[in-house]
């Protein structure tokens, strides 16, 4: 089963951007001192992020406004798959 969250629209525009720019998840959150953890959080949806959300944002010149989407809801353990 794969576990992985999908990528939200918000996460597609930094992914964009990122290559835009030519620069690695890695290398940007070195550069400006954003923890992995945090910017992929912001990718995948899987937390607010909101201390680096609006850094992100302005960073790499992305409007944060037009991303307002609801978080990913985990599936249920006990939920079957059809």
């Amino acid at each position: 089963m794969n576990n992985k969250m999908p990528v939200t629209s918000f996460g597609w525009a930094i992914k964009q951007r990122l290559v835009e720019l030519r620069l690695d998840q890695k290398t940007f959150c070195e550069t400006h001192n954003i923890p992995p953890s945090g910017l992929s959080n912001l990718i995948h949806g899987t937390r607010k992020a909101q201390r680096y959300r609006k850094q992100v944002a302005a960073i790499l010149n992305i409007d944060d406004n037009d991303y307002k989407e609801a978080p990913h809801s985990k599936p249920n353990k006990h939920s079957s798959y059809i």
